[in-house]
């Protein structure tokens, strides 16, 4: 009788298994048997996402699929972000094109269940550390007075059971919230914290996703499968977007938030559960319930606690660029960014006066693709970022709506005011740091000025 201990590093991983011509698939599933794993059949193109929150992903991929031309290596990890166990007969000539320089995850053809769990378990004890890392690495700007009071209630409210519901528009950070919603609860942080998009579960899989099934329950069920709320069991559930629920998959949570338990389909026991439910929605649930498209007692269960992530507009300027700065320092990394010039000033002005309907996620991604220009060429090449920034502003302009909220108070500005900024910037040629040193203002206080003026590059003073 063998005295070896389980592999625990194991457990609670997702396995995608691209098998072409080896027939492995079920002896993944024989060699995970006994363990939280879930073995997923997947062709490269018609596989799933993989899941948010804290379960690591990997892929086991024979080599055969390569000579079949539809496996491309850049694609894959584009796509998915996760690394690559190849299985395969004899060793292949490395090729750059097709595998990862460093080509050490390989599994003979022949290989055993031990050693197919010795791999696992060192790619997940990785990937939970890279998370970890990344985690902490990744602060959060806070720096203006409706950001400082939205952290303040967090801390207010972050060591309660009850549950809470996030209002922001898209892209704001409603899951970095509801993560420091998770990380500051004394009980709850010890848990995991399990993050679904509701706006992505595919229709007919919501009982499989989130209450699990049992082994056999249905075809293609070669493992039991633990779902989103024994997933989140001890911990945090966030549920992104929930206003995008359907009534009858509405009607099935609002059950198990009220039973606090669930039944696996194929099975007939009942699991107890005690997680912290945060729910977050870029919709007005009141005004969805108003049109019948969101249960009342749902809404009145999840909104306990509602807490208003602001814009990066209400945000202003000062977050806009430290949110950028600390972008643009992780594509391009702190030692190549230090050996650099300082940020030139024309691209801190231009980022602080871009409208972001996209909010941070939006101001992310032009971070990174002028961080990946910098990076490149080492250097700040005024004409490439340019054309960048040019692009950013004119792919999205700002909504009617918006702008209408804007002009309203044109009336009651300080014209004179208004007027003597505008010389003041056409005097120093429109730099932002001259102009602030000729006002005897900060900069920071100049761009509030110019966005609460409307004022905008190149206007002719009056």
């Amino acid at each position: 009788m063998s005295n070896m201990r389980p592999n625990t590093k194991i457990d609670g991983i997702d396995i995608y298994v691209w098998e072409g011509k080896a027939d492995i698939v079920e002896r993944v599933v024989r060699a995970m048997s006994g363990h939280e794993v879930d073995v997923i059949r997947a062709d490269g193109t018609s596989i799933n996402a993989p899941r948010e929150g804290d379960r690591p992903s990997m892929a086991i991929i024979s080599v055969s699929v390569i000579d079949t031309g539809a496996f491309a290596l850049r694609d894959w990890e584009a796509r998915h972000s996760m690394p690559v166990v190849w299985v395969g007969a004899a060793p292949r000539e490395r090729d750059s094109s097709t595998f990862p320089a460093d080509y050490s995850h390989i599994l003979p053809l022949d290989f055993t269940g031990a050693e197919l769990r010795a791999m696992t378990g060192k790619l997940a004890q990785q990937l939970r550390a890279h998370g970890a890392e990344a985690q902490a690495s990744h602060a959060l700007i806070a720096q203006a007075e409706c950001m400082q009071a939205l952290l303040h209630e967090v801390e207010t409210f972050a060591d309660c059971d009850t549950s809470v519901l996030l209002h922001g528009e898209t892209g704001v950070g409603k899951e970095r919230i509801a993560q420091l919603l998770h990380e500051k609860h004394s009980t709850f942080s010890e848990g995991p914290f399990v993050a679904v998009n509701c706006g992505a579960i595919p229709d007919g899989l919501f009982e499989s996703l989130f209450f699990g099934h049992a082994k056999g329950s249905f075809t293609g069920a070669v493992l039991a499968h633990k779902g989103y709320f024994e997933q989140a069991n001890g911990g945090t559930l966030f549920l992104d977007e929930v206003g995008d629920l359907p009534l009858y998959q509405q009607v099935k949570l609002l059950r198990v938030l009220e039973d606090q338990a669930v039944v696996r389909l194929g099975t007939a026991s009942p699991v107890r559960l005690e997680f912290r439910l945060v729910a977050a929605s870029n919709k007005s649930l009141p005004q969805l319930v108003k049109d019948g498209t969101f249960r009342a007692d749902l809404y009145y269960r999840l909104a306990v606690i509602e807490l208003k992530i602001p814009s990066l507009e209400e945000r202003g300027s000062c977050d806009k660029i430290a949110l950028f700065k600390a972008f643009i320092s992780e594509v391009v990394g702190k030692e190549k960014l230090a050996a650099l010039p300082e940020m030139p000033y024309w691209l801190v002005d231009a980022v602080a006066d871009i409208y972001f309907p996209g909010n941070v996620r939006e101001l992310r991604n032009l971070a990174e693709r002028i961080g990946v220009t910098v990076r490149q060429l080492g250097g700040w090449d005024e004409a490439r970022v340019k054309r960048l920034l040019v692009l950013a502003r004119n792919s999205q302009p700002a909504p009617a709506d918006a702008v209408a909220d804007l002009l309203v108070d044109r009336s009651k500005w300080d014209m004179n005011e208004r007027n003597r900024v505008l010389a003041a910037l056409d005097a120093n040629g429109w730099r932002r740091q001259d102009t602030a040193q000729y006002l005897g203002i900060s900069r920071k206080v100049l761009w509030e000025k110019m966005r609460k003026f409307q004022i905008f590059d190149e206007e002719p003073a009056v």
